[in-house]
Parts: C-alpha cells; sequence; structure tokens
C-alpha cells in the first residue's frame, strides 16, 4: 500500500501544470520604522534533532512518515523520512546554495519530485533576511526582505515576538504559507507548509522538543 501510494505521489508530481495566481498583497498593515537591518527564523538552528511526525497532501495523494531535521554546521542542515514503517524515503543534506541527495526511495526518484522537496526545504530552512521594509498590525510586527525577484513577508507575534507566519513570493507572485506554532525561538511545536498555486500542503507535529 505504501509503495503504491509514493508512486501515485510522484506521478501526481510530474503531471502538475503551473496554476496562475494573484499578486500578493499586504492588507491591514501600515508603513514603520524600524531599527532592524536583518531578522531570523530560529526554529531549526539549535544542534539537536528536530523530529517531526510529516504528513503530506498532494493532490489527491497522502503521505505519512517521521521526518527529522538536523543542524550539521552554520550553513547545511541534513533532511531524512522515513514512512510509517520504518522504512527510509529520503535522505538528503541542504544549504542555500548546495545541495546533496544521500538516498531516495526508487519510487520517489522523480527530477519534479526532488526539485519540489528541495526547493521546498531551502525556503523553510532559510535562515536570516536581511529587511527591506518594516510594517504592522493590531496582531504582528512585519518585515519584508527582498532578493532578486523573490519576496518575504515574516510576521512576528506582537506579545511573544515569535515567528508566526513567512509569507514566500516570486515575481510578486503569493508561492508559499509558511504557518508556525511555537513556545520558544528555536522550535516550532507544529508547521504548515501551504502552496498556493499547487494543491501540496505539508503538516508537522513535533514528536521531541529541543531543550
Amino acid at each position: 500500500m505504501q509503495r503504491l501510494q509514493l508512486q501515485s505521489l510522484a506521478y501526481s508530481l510530474v503531471l502538475l501544470l503551473l496554476a496562475s495566481c494573484k499578486s500578493y498583497q499586504l492588507t491591514e498593515a501600515k508603513p514603520v520604522q524600524s531599527s532592524e537591518k536583518t531578522v531570523e527564523n530560529l526554529y531549526f538552528s539549535s544542534g539537536e534533532d528536530y523530529v517531526y511526525k510529516c504528513q503530506m497532501d498532494i493532490y489527491k495523494n497522502h503521505v505519512s512518515g517521521i521526518l527529522i531535521i538536523k543542524k550539521l554546521n552554520e550553513t547545511t542542515h541534513r533532511v531524512a523520512m522515513t514512512s510509517d514503517f520504518g522504512n527510509k524515503l529520503i535522505d538528503f543534506e541542504i544549504s542555500q546554495d548546495d545541495f546533496k541527495l544521500n538516498y531516495v526511495l526508487p519510487d520517489l526518484d522523480k527530477k519534479i519530485v526532488i526539485n519540489f522537496l528541495r526547493n521546498d526545504f531551502r525556503e523553510l530552512l532559510k535562515r536570516q533576511f536581511p529587511v527591506s521594509e518594516s510594517f504592522e498590525n493590531d496582531r504582528s510586527k512585519i518585515y519584508l526582505s527582498k532578493a532578486d525577484n523573490r519576496a518575504y513577508y515574516l510576521f512576528f507575534n506582537k506579545e511573544n515576538g515569535l515567528l508566526k507566519n513567512i509569507i514566500y513570493t516570486k515575481n510578486n507572485k503569493e508561492k508559499i504559507d509558511f504557518s508556525f506554532e511555537a513556545k520558544k525561538h528555536i522550535f516550532a511545536d507544529s508547521l504548515n507548509l501551504q502552496h498556493k498555486d499547487f494543491k501540496i500542503n505539508i503538516k508537522l507535529f513535533q514528536i521531541t522538543e529541543t531543550e
């Protein structure tokens, strides 16, 4: 059953067609002056293992397993996923500039699958964001970070300072919405990664917590 699910998932990714999406507009927020030059996503900055229950929904395909993220050094993380039965599905090392595939199950060994995982986790694990503009609304301090044709809107909760959302846009089109639930800056208890132009959703739920 797991093998058929993985094959179906891979075929669905191969058949994905780009869909149009609306330009992203920041609403209900006002520009503010800020002394912040750089903001950070610290949720994967600890040297301890981050272990999550993982659920991936790609169109009508559902795959679940255990996902482990480990910081190898200041620039590189290792990401490994196993099935619910303990079989290794994929194992790779990733930074903002490099990608090394250590293992992939043959059913998942499709270029579009690898690219999808590489690009999503590269955005998720990006740590530093130079601040271009600052905004705020009733609930959040919002920082805009621009890089070439990409832009990131980072929403920090005003009450506790924790990162709540990252909206990733490209060519002014909303691509991915990362939503976090957390009690401390270095560990997200849960994560929801939602694509805006594909029917792709990844959810992570805490299994072990770093100290």
